[in-house]
């Protein structure tokens, strides 16, 4: 298997592991009251919006080591330059912590943008 297929993967990963952490901190913290989006309560909409936001990195894992290669690179730069513009939309949050993950997870954005817009991808 192509190395940069087990990056990509490992990459979303990492990304995914971030946002969760933001979730539980954010949960602990009080910053994010059970039932809450924004300090309003949400409509079913919204969770079903966040479920499908969260899904994406999920779904990129699973892509990153089946799709063909040029679909690949184009989908996965598309789908991590939209989430770090979605995340960067929501700033500041109340905690520093928050605003820590929201930056190391554009990092994130950032690697895997750059794993595959370099990805010469083999056979």
């Amino acid at each position: 298997m192509d190395p940069t297929r087990i990056i990509l993967a490992g990459g979303w990963v990492a990304l995914m592991l971030t946002y969760l952490l933001g979730d539980v901190l954010r949960v602990f913290a009080g910053d994010s009251p059970p039932g809450e989006l924004d300090g309003k309560p949400a409509a079913g909409w919204m969770w079903l919006l966040a479920a499908v936001v969260m899904l994406i990195p999920i779904v990129m894992i699973l892509a990153s080591l089946v799709a063909p290669a040029a679909p690949l690179r184009i989908v996965t730069i598309l789908a991590s330059v939209g989430l770090a513009v979605f995340n960067l939309a929501g700033l500041p949050y109340p905690g520093a912590y928050d605003n820590f993950l929201i930056v190391v997870g554009v990092v994130f954005n950032g690697f895997i943008v750059w794993q595959a817009w370099t990805w010469v991808a083999s056979g």
